[in-house]
C-alpha cells in the first residue's frame, strides 16, 4: 500500500499559478498511490479571497481527475459566499482501496482573543488494504495559535484512542442496515497531514505518548524508516516570505504501533514546486 500526504495551498504552485491538474500529475510521477491525502482543498473562493483560483470547486475537480479513486471530501469551512452559494475550505482524501465507513472530526475551536485561525477538521476513511483495514485520518493543524495546535493534537489522541477502543473492545450489536448498523472498526491506524510544528515541539513528543487505557501508542513512520536521520524540510523550502527564513519540517505520518513492522518506506519530494510544501510518501507491506 502507497500513500501519499500533501498540503497542497490550494493547489498554488511557488509560480502562483493554480491548477488542480498539476497536483495530480506530479502525484502520479513520485508514486503509484493507492491513497492521497491532501490538506488545504478549496471551493468557491475566487481571487483575492485565495491568491490566482478562479473560485473552482476543487473537491469536485481532484474527483474527475481520478477516476477509479473514491473521493471523500471533509469540510472544515462552510460559510457563506457573495454569490449567494456557499463557499469551503478542507481536506480531502481519494483512495482506489475500498472506503468504508468515514468520519468527519471537527476540532474543538476556543476563543484565543487577538490570534488568527480558522476551524480545522480531522477527516477519517477506513481503507481495505491487501494485508487488511485501515484508519487512514488526514489533517491539518493550526498554524497561527499554539493554544488551539496544543488542544488539537490532544483532540487527535482522543479521536484515535475512541477508535481503538471501538477496535479493541467493540462488538456487533446492529446488522439490519440501517443507521444503527455496527461497523467495527480496525486498530491499524495512519494520521498524516500538516502538523504546523517541528520535530522537536513538544506537541510532536505529546503526539507519541502512551495512553493510560491501553490504547497502543502512535510511532512517527519516519523515525521507524530512518533511526537517527532528522526529518526533512517539508515546508518553507522555495516559498518563503522572506529571504532567510528558515524551513520547517511540519509534515508527519504517525502509525498505531501494529503497523511498524509494515513500514518499508518513508520519503520526501523535496524538488517539486507544485505547492509550498513538499508531499511525503509512506509505502507499508
Amino acid at each position: 500500500m502507497k500513500l501519499i500526504t500533501w498540503n497542497v495551498q490550494w493547489c498554488r504552485g511557488v509560480d502562483t499559478r493554480v491548477d488542480p491538474a498539476r497536483i495530480i500529475k506530479h502525484a502520479k510521477t513520485i508514486a503509484d498511490f493507492d491513497v492521497l491525502c491532501l490538506q488545504e482543498i478549496a471551493n468557491n473562493f475566487p481571487d483575492p479571497r485565495l491568491g490566482g483560483s478562479r473560485g473552482e470547486n476543487q473537491f469536485a475537480e481532484l474527483s474527475l481527475l481520478l477516476p477509479g479513486y473514491q473521493p471523500v471530501p471533509g469540510v472544515a469551512v462552510d460559510v457563506p459566499a457573495d454569490d449567494g452559494g456557499r463557499r469551503h475550505f478542507g481536506n480531502m482524501i481519494l483512495s482506489r482501496l475500498p472506503v468504508g465507513q468515514v468520519f468527519r472530526h471537527l476540532f474543538p475551536y476556543p476563543i484565543d482573543p487577538g490570534v488568527n485561525g480558522m476551524p480545522r477538521i480531522a477527516l477519517e476513511a477506513i481503507v481495505r488494504a491487501p494485508f487488511g483495514e485501515i484508519r487512514v485520518i488526514t489533517t491539518h493543524l493550526e498554524y497561527y495559535g499554539q493554544k488551539r495546535r496544543a488542544i488539537q493534537v490532544d483532540a487527535l489522541r482522543t479521536i484515535y484512542a475512541e477508535g481503538s477502543g471501538h477496535a479493541r473492545l467493540g462488538n456487533v450489536v446492529d446488522t439490519d442496515g440501517g443507521p444503527f448498523h455496527t461497523l467495527l472498526r480496525p486498530a491499524a491506524t495512519i494520521i498524516t497531514g500538516d502538523f504546523n510544528l517541528e520535530p522537536d515541539d513538544p506537541l510532536h513528543a505529546r503526539m507519541l505518548e502512551p495512553f493510560d487505557d491501553g490504547t497502543p501508542p502512535l510511532v512517527d513512520a519516519w523515525e521507524l524508516a530512518h533511526p537517527g536521520k532528522p526529518h526533512p524540510a517539508t515546508f518553507k523550502i522555495y516559498e518563503k516570505e522572506y529571504p532567510d527564513e528558515p524551513e520547517l519540517h511540519c509534515d508527519f505520518i504517525f502509525v498505531s504501533r501494529d503497523l511498524g513492522s509494515r513500514v518499508r518506506s518513508v520519503r520526501v519530494d523535496k524538488k517539486t514546486q507544485a505547492a509550498d510544501h513538499q508531499p511525503v510518501v509512506l509505502e507499508l507491506s
